[in-house]
C-alpha cells in the first residue's frame, strides 16, 4: 500500500504506512530501499541513512539490492555534506562491479566536486557503457558545461539526452540556457515550464524553486 500511495505521489501517506510496515517489522529490501528513496525525496537525509545502515546485513538483500543501498547512502552522505566520502564508496563499488546506478551517481558527483579530470574520463566511459543512458548523457555535458565551459560541446550530449528522454530536468534547464543566450525567451520557458513537470530528486542540479523563479524573471522581461 506504502508503495502504490508513493507511486501516486501521495508521499505523505506513504511516510505514515512505510513507518507503521517497519514498526511492525518489514524487512523486505525492496521496499525498504523504497522507504530510503521517499524519505532522501523529502530531505530526511539523516532517518533515510540510519534505515539504511541498519539494514546493510540484512540477508535478504541481492547484489542489485546491495548496489542500490550503497547508493542511496552516497547520496545522504552527500547531502548531509560529506561528498568525498560518498565518492570514496562509490568508487569501491565501481571497482567491484561497474553498472549504470553506479555511473550516473558517481558521474553526477565528480561534476558537483568539479573535478575535470575526473568527471570527463569517467562520464565519458558511462556513455561508452550505455550509449542510451540520459543521464550518463547530460552527467557528460554538464561536465563540460560546468567544468570547462565548453558550451558547443556540451550541447551535443545534452541533445543527445533530451532524444532519449524528453522531460530529464536538468537537461531542459541547460538547454534553455542557450535559448536565453540567443533571446530566444519563449524557447527557454517553454523548457522551463516543461522541467517543471517532471519528480525532482537531491541529484538535480537545478531545483523547482530555483526553476520557478527563472521562469517568473523571463516572463517578467518580456
Amino acid at each position: 500500500s506504502a508503495a502504490k500511495k508513493m507511486s501516486d505521489g501521495n508521499n505523505a501517506e506513504a511516510k505514515k504506512l512505510y513507518e507503521e510496515a517497519v514498526e511492525a517489522g518489514l524487512n523486505e529490501p525492496r521496499y525498504l530501499l523504497s522507504y530510503s528513496v521517499l524519505l532522501i525525496r523529502e530531505g530526511e537525509f539523516q532517518k533515510a541513512r540510519e534505515l539504511l545502515v541498519q539494514n546493510q546485513n540484512n540477508p535478504m538483500l541481492t547484489d542489485d539490492n546491495r548496489r542500490q543501498l550503497y547508493v542511496n547512502y552516497a547520496v545522504c552522505m552527500y547531502k548531509l555534506g560529506d561528498i568525498q566520502r560518498a565518492v570514496e564508496l562509490l568508487e569501491r563499488q565501481h571497482e567491484k562491479e561497474p553498472s549504470g546506478l553506479i555511473y550516473e551517481t558517481l558521474g553526477y558527483l565528480y561534476v558537483e566536486l568539479g573535478d575535470a579530470e575526473k568527471a570527463i574520463p569517467y562520464n565519458q566511459e558511462a556513455v561508452t557503457y550505455d550509449e542510451e543512458d540520459a543521464i550518463s548523457l547530460d552527467n557528460l555535458g554538464q561536465s563540460f558545461y560546468r567544468l570547462l565551459d565548453d558550451k558547443d560541446t556540451a550541447k551535443q550530449y545534452f541533445d543527445r539526452a533530451i532524444a532519449l528522454k524528453p522531460g530529464q530536468i536538468d537537461t531542459l534547464y541547460f538547454l534553455a540556457q542557450y535559448d536565453m543566450e540567443a533571446g530566444k525567451k519563449e524557447a527557454a520557458v517553454a523548457k522551463l515550464e516543461k522541467a517543471l513537470e517532471g519528480r525532482f530528486s537531491p541529484l538535480n542540479y537545478a531545483g523547482k524553486e530555483q526553476i520557478e523563479a527563472l521562469i517568473q524573471q523571463l516572463k517578467g522581461a518580456e
